[in-house]
């Protein structure tokens, strides 16, 4: 459970600086915006992190701690830094899955781990870094490059705070420490609905796009043109003609009634089944969930004629019209149909469910009630007619929507109206203020769902499951549904400049010409390194800044030494820079002390293994995948036709050597003489004496059909 504030800090040996959770990276958060990440990180454990007692692996823990207000509770936010020449995992398994088998092996990675809720007040185990569990858990390496490796929220068995909290932290966390580029692999579901596909098709995005992540790299071959062309064929499908394809299908009845439904509510607007999905999505975000109105039966005499005559919600009527005229409670849906306004009433009914989700979202704070102002600019998050909102919120006194009571009030020292909800349990108590004998039973109005519309995750299971996955008779669509179920690799990339004028800022690259590249794995150079000078500085000033990052940051480039840059071939050490670069440009360096012949080169590892499978892949893509025991070329299991849940079989060889063996058997076991035409052979007998007295053997003559010209094969 969360540990209280003043209880965490009274455990630390001296008061420990708490951030908010929320404003983390902000104000809270004065790191100088420029720099490389391997200084700013530096600046961050040193100002904003406290060392623990313990160590992880042999590498130091350090411990952030941010206050969540809502929950008044404290959140540790662990950094560990692993030294990747003593680590037992040197190599990136992330890079190499991602396509950045070309980087460089950096020297350190930097974790930043929210462990699950219940270890909150426990110390971090060894495996740590093997935990698929944690809240958050990113991965920076010394170079900028990184990976966000999980996020568990609420989905994931988080009781406090969900993945959005979780992914706005990472993202100020990797603005502010100068990340370059973070990549994230979106296995992430609702129930049984990949977020990727369904997210994809209706915002053009996978979840994790509201925050710049883009489409990184497929699985089994996939482009990005493949990629975007399936998200344009999925989201552009007409919903008419969805409904005349599945004419014959046995969900036919429910996917007419779930589209017609959702089009009537957003008054006709939706066309494709992009709007659809959207506004499906919209509507189950903000919409809180509908229930039926539940109130206990009231007390009846043993004695009463009504007992055994139904077992429906009864109440008398005299109370019901005493109840209309004191208290006047009445259900939001009657309110919105007798309005006579000039939106829909499902639109009034929607815009109420919203405004009563954000009353409850700041009950569950504590406070006593909400503003009109302040529930008028939550519910605008949603929303945007205001003309609507005031409209709805005017007509919001004693009403019931869902199974809470919406009240309001006037604060008596501002002034200021306010509004308030209870549980339906008390308002129905509210509501049954005589129980004297039944004069005449009237059935209690119950709202009840109907049969689209009332489960609003069951319409996506229907159309995610029916459109998406098994659309009759249209292969494309299927094909497009697992091109982007394939795409699970995205990226985002921060600008490697800003507007500061006050410095030099270079990438620099070591020269091809001194890396071994090995072109079976190696297709792309390793990126460049952001380096930084004054504007006074001199080319000796910046060779000397190029030796020193390139020395910090990777593990073969430990003593390297800067003899020449390609751009300054002519320019003296002591010359200054200014005039002579342009700053935000690339450079190519040349220089020696290179160790070349270390393991820790590149993140794809030191084994000489290919992949090329008939998918088009030429890389790892962290797909299971099976090596040729002739060959030892890599393909997918998947396009092998084994599938994900066989085992693999002891042995195994690919098509391309099948192909090759046969050929080599048919060389060999091919006649040593052919005829075109079998028709013009003749079978007969040799001469008696052709092998001598005791042999006989039979003969072919062969008659050609242009000319005549006879030939005897002894068989």
């Amino acid at each position: 459970m969360p540990l209280p504030i003043m209880e965490t800090c009274r455990r630390r040996k001296r008061k420990p600086n708490v951030y908010s959770l929320q404003r983390l990276g902000e104000e809270e958060f004065p790191i100088s915006r420029g720099g490389s990440f391997r200084d700013k990180v530096r600046v961050f454990l040193r100002e904003f992190a406290e060392v623990e007692e313990y160590h992880i692996r042999g590498s130091p823990v350090w411990c952030t701690l941010l206050s969540h207000e809502a929950k008044n509770a404290v959140i540790p936010l662990y950094t560990i830094e692993e030294d990747v020449v003593r680590s037992s995992e040197p190599y990136c398994d992330h890079c190499r899955c991602t396509g950045w088998s070309n980087h460089f092996v950096s020297k350190r990675k930097y974790h930043f781990i929210i462990p699950t809720d219940t270890e909150w007040n426990l110390p971090l185990e060894d495996d740590v870094l093997d935990l698929q569990t944690h809240l958050l858990h990113g991965l920076i390496h010394t170079n900028g490059f990184g990976h966000l490796v999980c996020v568990n929220g609420l989905e994931g068995g988080s009781r406090y705070l969900c993945g959005r909290e979780m992914v706005d932290l990472w993202d100020r966390i990797c603005t502010n420490l100068g990340a370059r580029m973070i990549t994230v692999e979106d296995l992430s579901k609702k129930r049984s609905l990949d977020l990727r596909l369904l997210y994809g098709v209706a915002y053009g995005h996978s979840w994790f796009g509201r925050w710049g992540y883009k489409f990184c790299r497929g699985s089994y071959g996939v482009t990005k043109n493949d990629y975007e062309n399936a998200i344009e064929l999925l989201g552009s499908l007409d919903l008419d003609q969805i409904e005349f394809d599945f004419g014959d299908h046995k969900q036919c009845k429910r996917i007419k009634q779930v589209i017609r439904y959702y089009r009537e509510m957003s008054e006709g607007h939706l066309k494709t089944f992009k709007d659809l999905l959207r506004f499906i999505l919209i509507i189950k975000s903000h919409a809180p969930q509908k229930n039926k109105l539940h109130a206990p039966p009231p007390t009846l005499s043993t004695d009463s004629p009504q007992k055994k005559r139904s077992n429906r919600l009864f109440m008398k009527k005299s109370d019901a019209v005493e109840n209309e005229k004191t208290q006047g409670y009445r259900i939001y849906s009657t309110v919105a149909a007798n309005l006579g306004s000039r939106w829909p009433v499902r639109r009034l009914e929607y815009a109420a469910e919203v405004i009563v989700e954000a009353l409850k979202e700041m009950k569950a704070l504590k406070q006593s009630g909400m503003t009109r102002q302040d529930v008028r600019d939550s519910a605008r998050l949603h929303i945007g007619d205001t003309g609507l909102l005031d409209y709805v919120l005017k007509s919001m006194n004693n009403v019931i929507v869902g199974n809470v009571l919406v009240q309001r009030y006037v604060d008596p020292l501002t002034r200021i109206l306010h509004y308030t909800i209870q549980e339906l349990d008390d308002a129905t108590k509210l509501m049954e203020q005589k129980k004297d004998a039944v004069i005449e039973a009237v059935p209690l109005r119950v709202i009840t769902e109907s049969k689209a519309g009332g489960h609003v995750h069951e319409d996506l299971l229907l159309l995610y499951t029916n459109v998406l996955l098994n659309y009759p008779k249209s292969e494309s669509v299927r094909s497009a549904a697992q091109v982007v179920l394939d795409s699970k690799h995205f990226i985002k990339e921060w600008p490697s400049w800003d507007n500061d004028d006050k410095i030099f800022r270079f990438v620099c690259r070591i020269n091809p010409s001194l890396i071994d590249l090995r072109t079976e794995q190696i297709t792309e150079l390793p990126p460049g390194e952001l380096v930084t000078v004054s504007l006074q500085a001199t080319v000796f000033d910046l060779k000397q800044a190029i030796e020193d990052t390139f020395r910090d940051t990777y593990c073969i480039l430990t003593n390297f030494v800067v003899s020449e840059i390609d751009e300054l071939k002519e320019d003296d050490d002591s010359n200054l820079l200014f005039g002579k670069l342009e700053s935000c440009s690339g450079l190519t360096v040349r220089g020696f002390e290179i160790d070349l012949e270390s393991n820790l080169k590149f993140q794809g590892g030191c084994d000489t293994w290919m992949v090329k499978c008939v998918c088009r892949a030429r890389d790892d893509d962290g797909e299971r995948m099976i090596s040729c025991d002739v060959c030892e070329v890599w393909q997918h299991t998947r396009c092998c036709g084994i599938d994900d849940s066989d085992t693999l079989p002891p042995l195994y060889v690919c098509s391309s050597c099948c192909d090759e063996f046969a050929e080599q058997q048919k060389r060999v076991l091919q006649p040593k003489y052919e005829f075109q035409n079998p028709d013009q052979m003749l079978m007969i007998g040799a001469a008696d004496d052709y092998f001598g007295e005791d042999e006989g053997c039979l003969g072919m003559m062969m008659f050609p059909s242009e000319s005549f010209v006879s030939e005897q094969f002894i068989l």
